[in-house]
């Protein structure tokens, strides 16, 4: 009788959790740093800088790297009177595809990273939802 491999399903690491908890933790040590050395104010500017920087990295560049190659985390929400049909990604960018049935068109829109970039495509007398 052959051999069966076994097959271990691991679990996702949120790199998005692990990276705030880096950011959070290094903006705490320049401040636990600073205030042990009676330098409160200074630590409190570096912290903020840290957090701010964090921030900005994450939000313009990170967010949809994260969830397309490592699994983070990301929330879209579909538009009130709209039907959500599809999503691809192109290069590192999120593209969504609605149906609007009152204007009987379909909505392709672009999610950049920092959404620098919103493309948007209308495509009018699409009926990709059939009457039921």
């Amino acid at each position: 009788m052959p051999k069966q491999k076994l097959f271990i399903k691991r679990s996702t690491t949120m790199i998005t959790y692990l990276y705030w908890t880096a950011v959070i933790l290094v903006a705490g040590g320049l401040f636990a740093v600073c205030a042990k050395n009676d330098k409160w104010k200074i630590g409190t500017i570096l912290a903020l800088v840290i957090l701010a920087l964090g921030w900005g990295t994450y939000y313009f560049r990170l967010q949809q790297v994260f969830v397309k190659h490592y699994g983070g985390v990301m929330t879209i929400e579909v538009p009130t009177g709209q039907y959500h049909i599809g999503a691809t990604w192109k290069d590192d960018n999120l593209w969504i595809e609605n149906f609007n049935p009152k204007t009987n068109s379909c909505l392709f829109t672009e999610y950049s990273k920092g959404n620098l970039l919103q493309g948007k495509v209308t495509i009018k007398n699409c009926k990709p939802i059939p009457k039921i």
